[in-house]
């Protein structure tokens, strides 16, 4: 016994041996259960289903922006030798985020919120200082990504609104929680590397005011980038003194801010929700192009994408997920999700849901997922498979086993509401897009945005989008962000 248990202390020690690698960015030595080569892979594997679940934002100009500033930046990084991505995805959420490998994603949301290609640049530098430090590859080594069933292999959560929340993101990747030391290096790394390329880093730390009135005005969670940081006041004045520091060291006596250069390019920017994804009036779900529409449970919150729509109650009992369906027929859809995310069914039956051919389905997760669960509750689902045109769509509801029979009129009332769409106003729907106008004489945030018929009522949310205050003094010739059609 005593020789099996130094045996197995000493293959410990070499596992740790090999584990430890060198921190491109400190040189320090690091626990890392991931080679580079599987960083890349990892990357790799992951950038199509991010694309597929967001989709890339249709601008050539901005992708092209990004990606330009993006190499640029990536050359004078600490990891210079990885083949880097960089794209704008189609969402309205103010976000930013990095995967292991070299591939950085923002949002056309938080696009719209920067100010100036300084800003830009702040945030895109944080970014690359997540991939240079290692940061999104040390977490993969605590937390290995769910692969094959993804909707009930994260049946281990705590809640079911944890786990709709895992099943919502595609990839556990996009919400990734750093510790604090790696938000203030990355925080650092961001003032290096955009001040290297010339930028005045120092807006980095306005930016991070403008996140904060946001999240302060919506009452929403952080971006991933902000949340569980440190307090955004040290960060701003951090921020701030690093950018000083940062200059003086590379004698940079001309830092580039370049606002107008900025609001030009994004102006007609689609801002918020863009309608041809669906849209949500008075608890009703509406998509244009699909042509289809369904009422959400009353109280409901949602959270929308290209992939999928994610509906659920506050308290987190309860998820509902709607998405398209792979299959030729009704049986051959509900046959593959029940493959897909190893269910159960336990009882089905063929129905009409306002006209339309329906396959009801209730399922338990198999054996297997069941032991999974350990103590956690056991899961009970509900899925309604609606034929409408050449689509298939799955409407899942899932809570645990006890609430099932309470959520099961709540679900299947939802479920049943399905229809076609066929209501002009709806189907011709246009997104809001970014308007950039010229103040034409020096006067208030406030006052500009009233001469161009801004209603009081959505004064403060164009205050922050344009990181002012309301009673800001604007000059003539200022260019000002509005909201239009």
């Amino acid at each position: 016994m005593k020789k099996n248990i130094i045996t197995s202390l000493m293959a410990s020690v070499m596992l740790l041996a090999t584990a430890c690698q060198t921190n491109p960015v400190t040189g320090k030595k690091d626990v890392m259960f991931m080679s580079e080569s599987q960083e890349i892979a990892l990357g790799k594997e992951a950038d199509p289903q991010i694309v597929a679940q967001f989709g890339l934002y249709e601008d050539p100009n901005l992708q092209r922006f990004i990606n330009e500033k993006g190499q640029q930046m990536a050359q004078i990084s600490h990891r210079n030798n990885l083949n880097y991505e960089f794209k704008i995805v189609d969402s309205p959420v103010i976000n930013a985020f990095a995967v292991p490998g070299g591939y950085v994603y923002f949002t056309r949301g938080i696009m719209a919120h920067f100010n100036n290609e300084a800003q830009f640049a702040g945030v895109l530098g944080h970014e690359i200082g997540h991939i240079t430090a290692r940061h999104s590859a040390q977490q993969q080594s605590k937390s290995i990504l769910a692969q094959g069933g993804l909707l009930l292999g994260m049946i281990l959560s705590p809640t079911v609104a944890q786990y709709g929340q895992e099943v919502s993101q595609g990839l556990g990747l996009l919400m990734l929680k750093y510790g604090r030391d790696a938000e203030r290096e990355s925080d650092r790394l961001g003032v290096e590397y955009s001040t290297k390329i010339g930028y005045d880093a120092k807006e980095m730390a306005d930016f991070f005011t403008t996140l904060q009135r946001k999240q302060e005005e919506s009452g929403q969670a952080l971006p991933s980038f902000l949340s569980s940081h440190p307090d955004p006041g040290d960060r701003y004045t951090t921020v701030n003194q690093l950018a000083a520091e940062e200059k003086k060291k590379q004698n940079l006596t001309n830092a580039q801010i370049n606002r107008n250069s900025y609001l030009k390019m994004i102006d007609g920017l689609i801002y918020g929700e863009d309608p041809k994804q669906g849209f949500v009036e008075n608890s009703v779900f509406y998509h244009p192009v699909l042509k289809f529409q369904y009422t959400m449970p009353t109280n409901w919150g949602y959270q929308n994408s290209p992939q999928q729509v994610q509906m659920g109650p506050k308290d987190g009992s309860a998820v509902m997920i709607l998405t398209l369906a792979p299959g030729a027929n009704l049986q051959e859809a509900a046959q593959q999700a029940m493959q897909r995310y190893q269910l159960q069914p336990t009882e089905s039956k063929q129905v009409t849901v306002n006209g339309l051919p329906a396959l009801a389905v209730v399922a338990d997760p198999q054996q297997q997922q069941q032991q999974q669960q350990q103590q956690q509750q056991p899961l009970r689902t509900l899925t309604y498979f609606i034929q409408h045109g050449e689509n298939i769509y799955s409407l899942m509801g899932i809570t645990t086993v006890p609430n099932f029979n309470s959520y099961f009129q709540v679900f299947s009332g939802s479920m049943q509401s399905f229809r076609e769409l066929s209501d002009p106003d709806k189907l011709n729907r246009q997104p809001e897009r970014i308007k950039i106008v010229t103040v034409s004489q020096g006067t208030s945030l406030a006052q500009a945005l009233r001469n161009n018929k801004v209603p009081d009522a959505r004064m403060n949310e164009l205050a922050v989008l344009n990181g002012m205050e309301l009673n800001d003094q604007v000059q003539a010739g200022t260019m000002i962000k509005v909201i239009g059609k």
